[in-house]
């Protein structure tokens, strides 16, 4: 458990949920006192959900429970929690599995609104339903940006969408705000610089996928071997997801060829 320096009403707890998704484990965070709200709970685990309780009740018990987006790494524990949901929906789905998901819905107004001292910023793009909840000058932000890494951009029939990601980066960055706190990895203390890398890694495995398309190329395993090469062995289905998002976005554009095969 820890605080942000210059933030002792924010504490992060780590989930005991590591994988080659979740970095380290989901990032749950508990902000203010008397009393305090969690954002996205984290997975069902009983410890975890002590540590989070512990933390709450000296802080005046919780409030309500936010939730960034609805996959289950986020969400799993808000049912043994027990504290009132006042933003977002439950997955029961496992997130590591890479399911198709067609329940997430987008919020139904773009518009930025309130819930307690959060002001909720819809940023879709990772998934329909994903939000940002800016706090004072920082930013809970999910999984649209990570600490370390990048963050998977899923294609349509799982909820994403690589060009309102895109656009979610620089509403973001509009913010202005001075930290983000991601939904997995270590804080960010640069955002304009990392919500800038993060676009720019984007637009450059669009520039590379671009190059191999105008050269023949249309086999998805082989511009998945060229473009995504780098990509460790067990993010592989990962990057495969990403790389469909990035055909949806260029077919939307008129720039995709129509004779991709397997």
């Amino acid at each position: 458990m820890d605080s942000p320096p210059g933030h002792p009403a924010i504490l992060r707890i780590l989930a005991p949920n590591p994988s080659p998704m979740t970095l380290e484990g989901t990032n749950t965070y508990v902000v203010g006192a008397a009393p305090a709200w969690v954002i996205d709970p984290g997975p069902d685990d009983p410890a975890h959900i002590a540590a989070i309780e512990d933390a709450a009740s000296s802080r005046g018990g919780i409030a309500g429970v936010l939730l960034t987006h609805s996959h289950a790494d986020h969400t799993a524990a808000v049912e043994a929690l027990g504290a009132p949901l006042v933003w977002g929906r439950v997955d029961e789905r496992d997130e590591t599995t890479l399911q198709p998901d067609a329940t997430a819905v987008a919020p139904a107004s773009d518009a930025i609104q309130e819930v307690g001292p959060f002001r909720v910023v819809p940023t879709p793009g990772h998934s329909a339903d994903h939000v940002c909840f800016v706090w004072e000058d920082v930013c809970f932000c999910g999984d649209l940006v990570l600490g370390r890494g990048s963050s998977i951009v899923l294609p349509a029939a799982w909820g994403g969408s690589l060009a309102l990601y895109l656009r979610s980066l620089e509403r973001v960055r509009e913010l202005g705000c001075s930290l983000l706190a991601p939904g997995h990895g270590p804080w960010i203390t640069d955002p304009e610089s990392k919500l800038a890398e993060y676009r720019e890694h984007r637009l450059a495995r669009e520039r590379a996928l671009l190059a191999e398309l105008d050269a023949g190329e249309r086999s998805r395993e082989r511009l998945l071997d060229r473009v995504w090469g780098d990509v460790p062995a067990d993010l592989r289905v990962a990057a495969a997801l990403t790389m469909q998002a990035h055909f949806e976005k260029l077919a939307a554009e008129g720039r995709l060829p129509d004779d991709l095969r397997d």
